[in-house]
């Protein structure tokens, strides 16, 4: 009786932990043309710039918003929105992947990182 009820636990939380792992969202690491595209799609899109300000009015993606990196780990949950599709773009591409990180850890599903960051965008630049 006790094997049966432990091989049935056991069985229980298999599943239910195959089912987490299906349906649970992992950040999202795109290159420029996908980024351009997504820009196109007329979908709603955030990028967010995590590089200095001094380096965001100097150059950035247009339409994004800059939440520096200092300060952004509590800046994020509270400004960006679950329901939104979220890009970050920093100076190279691990800033990025952490803030991501964060997002889906708290539920956040459409979270996308610029792989390579700013070094790698050759799309259009704005000037603020």
């Amino acid at each position: 009786m006790k094997k049966a009820l432990y091989v049935s636990t056991a069985a229980i939380a298999f599943v239910v932990l195959a089912f987490q792992l299906a349906f649970s969202a992992t950040l999202n690491r795109i290159d420029g043309d996908e980024l351009r595209k997504m820009m196109k799609d007329g979908g709603q899109l955030t990028i967010v710039d995590v590089r200095e300000p001094e380096l965001f009015v100097k150059g950035h993606i247009p339409g994004a918003i800059n939440i520096p990196y200092d300060g952004a780990h509590s800046r994020v949950l509270k400004e960006l929105s679950p329901k939104d599709r979220i890009v970050f773009v920093c100076h190279g591409g691990p800033m990025g992947d952490e803030l991501g990180d964060l997002l889906i850890k708290n539920g956040y599903t459409s979270v996308y990182n610029l792989k390579g960051g700013m070094r790698s965008w050759n799309g259009p630049f704005s000037v603020k």
